[in-house]
């Protein structure tokens, strides 16, 4: 029989109670049409990227640059700003079956190649077994017996959320998960799809890629095929309203219609090296 109470499985049980806390959310069409253009020229010349790596840095260069005031979290009732850009990419392991993560520490300073490197690397390393703080949190975790897993979880919901502390040992502090959250279901055939505000996490919000489809869409008053991804979102409302929605929609669909721009160092990163 196939097991399906997965470490993930137990802890989630004890993580999520009823939909009761403030989000919103919201849905953004973008024309990565180009940026397909752009992924199949780089492989021709040798240099893999994907749809993922570019959204990545897209979110990166959005909140580090564009609308810092959203890289933030809540700490005994206050939202405190974040010293680091940290863009934490969900990757699927082993046909799917298995996830990890990716932190990406300074996401909006990478280019779109530097961050596909050190995804692969990490995930490489991820499959050897040689990196996995996280794993090791998980199954420690879900060895806790059920009667006393949610009292387990949710007390350290209250050291961590409530009272503000971090518990470094257990990886659990102010940017565990980073700055904000990536997941591709488009890689599982899915078009659409609300990811969840993990309880605990501190993200402010946590971004889904959808399935790129060819769409027939309206350009300079003719009916056109272009290539369009769906990313839905579901937004902190204690850090985040319409306006934070709209500025991160606009900057996303700015840097991924014209994707060349992720190919580069940022033009503030130029500076500085200029300055320097």
């Amino acid at each position: 029989m196939k097991k399906i109470n997965s470490p993930w499985r137990i802890i989630s049980t004890a993580v999520y109670g009823a939909p009761n806390e403030g989000k919103i959310y919201g849905i953004l069409d973008v024309d990565v049409t180009d940026a397909w253009e752009m992924i199949k020229e780089n492989r021709s010349e040798g240099r893999r990227i994907t749809m993922t790596h570019l959204v990545a840095g897209a979110i990166g260069r959005a909140i580090g640059w564009d609308i810092p005031e959203m890289n933030a979290f809540v700490k005994r009732g206050q939202i405190i700003q974040r010293d680091e850009v940290i863009v934490t990419v969900a990757v699927n392991m082993h046909g799917g079956k298995e996830m990890t993560s990716v932190k990406l520490y300074d996401a909006h300073k990478k280019t779109v190649f530097d961050i596909a490197d050190e995804i692969r690397n990490r995930v490489a390393k991820a499959r050897s077994g040689s990196d996995n703080d996280t794993m090791e949190n998980k199954s420690f975790l879900s060895r806790i017996p059920w009667p006393f897993r949610r009292m387990a979880v949710l007390f350290l919901r209250f050291i961590t959320n409530t009272l503000g502390f971090e518990i470094k040992s257990m990886g659990l502090g102010h940017s565990a998960f980073g700055s904000i959250l990536l997941s591709n279901i488009g890689s599982h055939g899915l078009s659409v799809g609300m990811g969840a505000l993990f309880p605990g996490s501190k993200l402010p919000a946590v971004l889904v890629m959808g399935k790129e489809e060819d769409t027939p869409v309206v350009r300079d008053n003719k009916v056109v095929i272009r290539k369009i991804l769906q990313l839905s979102g579901t937004f902190d409302h204690r850090i985040m309203d319409g306006y934070h929605g709209g500025m991160l929609a606009h900057h996303i669909k700015r840097y991924m219609e014209n994707a060349h721009l992720l190919a580069e160092a940022p033009i503030e990163m130029k500076e500085e090296v200029l300055d320097a």
